[in-house]
C-alpha cells in the first residue's frame, strides 16, 4: 500500500509506554487527526504489540492536540483513491491497510480506554465505542455523520450505537449524522466520566491506577466472558468455556488475591 501513501513520511502514531501503560496517540492535529491508510498501518502494528506486551497491561488511546480525538477517516485521501479507480468500502475493513483494527479485534484480551478531548466524529467516533471506557472533556462532541457524505458507519459504528443506546435513540443519531455533546452521551451511559478539559489527564490516570491495580488475568478474564457473552441466552453464559477464565481460575494469582487479603496487604501479580 505504500504506493497509495503521501509524499508525508512522518509517523502518525505515537506509542509509548510506561509502568504497565501503552499511551497511543493520533499524532496528525493538523487534520483533527484524521486516519488515512498509513495511519491504520502504524495502528495495527501497535495493537500487536500491546497484545504481546505482558508488560502492559492497559492502552489508553487519545488523539494530538486540543481540538478532535479523531474525526475519522482522512476523506480527502478517500477521494483521491475513488479518483484512482479504488475499489469502495463499506463495513469492515477486511483487505485493507491494518486490518483487523481496533473495531474488529474481537480477540483482544486486554482493556482500551479512549482519552476524548475535542471532536470524534465518524471513523474516531467508532474508535471510541470500540473501546472499554471512555473518559471526555466537557468539550468533546460525538456524531457518526456518514449519512450525510454518501457513506455508512462501516467500522462498527451502526452496529455498535445500536447496542449501546436504545434503538431509536440510536437510529435518530445514525440516519441523521446529528452531534451528541459529551453530557448527552454521559447521561445516554456511552462514556464513563465527564471532566473539565484541564481535568482530563487526571480522571484518566485515575483509571488507569485502577485497572493496572487490579489482577491482570482477572480484567482479561472479565472483559472476556463480558464480549463474548452478550448475545448468549444467561443460562448458556454460565456453562460456557472462556479461555482465560480458565487460566485465572488455575492461576498463582487466584491463590494470592485472597491470602493478601487475608495477610491484609498489597497483592503481588504475576499474571501467572
Amino acid at each position: 500500500m505504500s504506493g497509495q501513501r503521501s509524499g508525508d513520511d512522518r509517523p502518525r502514531v505515537r506509542y509509548e509506554k510506561r509502568a504497565g501503560v501503552a499511551r497511543v496517540t493520533i499524532d496528525r492535529p493538523a487534520v483533527l487527526n484524521a486516519m488515512d491508510l498509513r495511519t491504520h498501518e502504524e495502528l495495527a502494528a501497535v495493537w500487536d504489540d500491546f497484545e504481546a506486551d505482558d508488560d502492559l497491561r492497559v492502552a489508553v488511546l487519545t488523539g494530538a492536540g486540543d481540538r478532535a480525538f479523531s474525526v475519522g477517516q482522512d476523506l480527502r485521501e478517500r477521494a483521491r483513491l475513488n479518483a484512482d479507480g479504488a475499489a469502495p468500502t463499506t463495513f469492515g475493513s477486511r483487505g485493507q491497510p491494518g486490518w483487523p483494527r481496533l473495531t474488529e479485534r474481537f480477540e483482544l484480551t486486554k482493556p482500551v480506554v479512549a482519552r476524548v478531548d475535542g471532536y470524534a466524529l465518524g471513523g474516531g467516533f467508532e474508535l471510541a465505542l470500540a473501546c472499554d471506557i471512555i473518559v471526555a472533556s466537557d468539550r468533546s462532541v460525538f456524531a457518526l455523520p456518514e449519512a450525510r457524505l454518501g457513506l455508512v458507519p462501516g467500522a462498527g459504528g451502526a452496529f455498535r450505537l445500536a447496542r449501546q443506546l436504545p434503538l431509536k435513540v440510536a437510529m435518530g443519531y445514525l440516519l441523521t449524522g446529528r452531534r451528541m455533546t459529551a453530557d448527552v452521551a454521559l447521561r445516554a451511559g456511552l462514556v464513563n466520566d465527564v471532566v473539565p478539559a484541564g481535568g482530563l489527564d487526571a480522571c484518566v490516570t485515575g483509571w488507569t491506577d485502577d485497572l493496572v491495580r487490579a489482577a491482570p488475568l482477572s480484567v482479561r478474564a472479565i472483559k472476556e466472558a463480558v464480549l463474548r457473552s452478550l448475545d448468549m441466552p444467561l443460562p448458556d453464559a454460565f456453562t460456557a468455556e472462556f479461555a482465560w477464565e480458565r487460566r485465572r481460575m488455575h492461576s498463582e494469582d487466584a491463590v494470592e488475591g485472597p491470602r493478601a487479603f487475608a495477610e491484609d496487604r498489597e497483592p503481588r501479580w504475576l499474571g501467572r
